[in-house]
């Protein structure tokens, strides 16, 4: 059987401390899994190896043990095949479940709430449970399975934040949003996700959210975009006009002979700033000038009598 290089698979160094193995090993677990890669068969396997990986790097006595057996494998390899070593030329028998020096009464088993087998590889050095040929589960503690979930806000509940329930596996849960959240920003619930295996922590619930697309406005950052249409006479001759925010009415000044398409720069009349209290971004106010309709006969005479003022007539 081939050798699997655990520390490849998990793409960091054989000095590599614990938490760096921890960091990759997430990572990674969160890139494949199979709730991200429905029907991908090639995403499972890749999560089934790195799984595998984490379980003999994250235990320091079965890393050690590995460490030893991957300085011999490199020896054989080295001297050739062809001298009865086995497959290979390498002699798995003092490494085999129940041989000479071998690695029996690790945990072999399955992925921690995933129901998989590891391969035969870790069987060989690692064997099973509850005596020789094992197959059982591993009886180190192991975290739950992490749970992933989206959750739709319009934009008007993104700024406001506030208690929500969502239903996870049958499950009623309240969060509270932190006003701010950005379209695709994930939060992580800790001990919500799959149960602990063999007492170790339950796994996390993973909410991603999804902010749905606003008419009225369009969202950069913590800084909006609005639309607001101003009449022509208001255009010319100035004045205040009353725009609708999302916090709330806010009165401004148009400056007589405004130009369709002027910007007005509302300072701190934006989005909340996700986690800082009391900061938001700016409001931009893009002003549409709107020409007047169905004019009476009295209006298209002032405005004739204009136009051979300005000499346009």
């Amino acid at each position: 059987m081939d050798y699997k290089d655990y520390y490849k698979i998990l793409g960091v160094e054989k000095t590599a401390t614990t938490d760096q193995i921890k960091k990759a090993y997430r990572k990674l677990a969160r890139q494949y899994h199979p709730d991200v890669n429905p029907n991908d068969a090639t995403a499972e396997q890749k999560f089934k190896e790195v799984n595998e990986a984490n379980e003999v790097l994250s235990d320091a006595e079965k890393r050690q043990k590995y460490d030893q057996m991957g300085a011999d494998y490199a020896r054989y390899q080295q001297a050739g095949s062809g001298r009865g070593q086995g497959a290979g030329g390498f002699d798995w028998s003092q490494y085999a479940q129940g041989g000479a020096g071998g690695f029996g009464g690790f945990g072999g088993g399955q992925f921690g709430g995933e129901g998989e087998d590891f391969s035969d590889f870790f069987s060989s050095l690692f064997g099973g449970m509850g005596g020789a040929g094992g197959g059982g589960r591993s009886s180190r503690p192991g975290a739950g399975q992490d749970y992933q979930a989206e959750l739709e806000l319009s934009l008007a509940e993104a700024y406001e934040g506030g208690p929500r329930t969502i239903t996870v596996n049958g499950k009623n849960l309240r969060i509270t949003i932190q006003p701010g959240v950005a379209d695709g920003q994930t939060i992580r619930l800790r001990d919500q996700g799959g149960p602990g295996r063999n007492g170790g922590p339950n796994g996390s619930l993973l909410i991603t959210f999804r902010i749905l697309p606003d008419a009225r406005y369009a969202r950069t950052g913590d800084d909006l975009t609005q639309d607001v249409p101003v009449p022509l006479y208001r255009a010319l001759l100035g004045g205040e006009q009353t725009v609708e925010t999302l916090g709330g009415p806010v009165k401004i000044k148009i400056k007589p002979e405004t130009a369709n398409g002027s910007r007005l720069r509302l300072r701190g009349k934006g989005f909340p700033v996700y986690r800082e209290k009391d900061q938001h971004g700016d409001l931009y106010l893009r002003l549409n000038v709107q020409l007047p309709t169905n004019l009476t006969e009295e209006e298209r005479g002032l405005l004739q009598q204009l136009a051979k003022l300005r000499g346009e007539a």
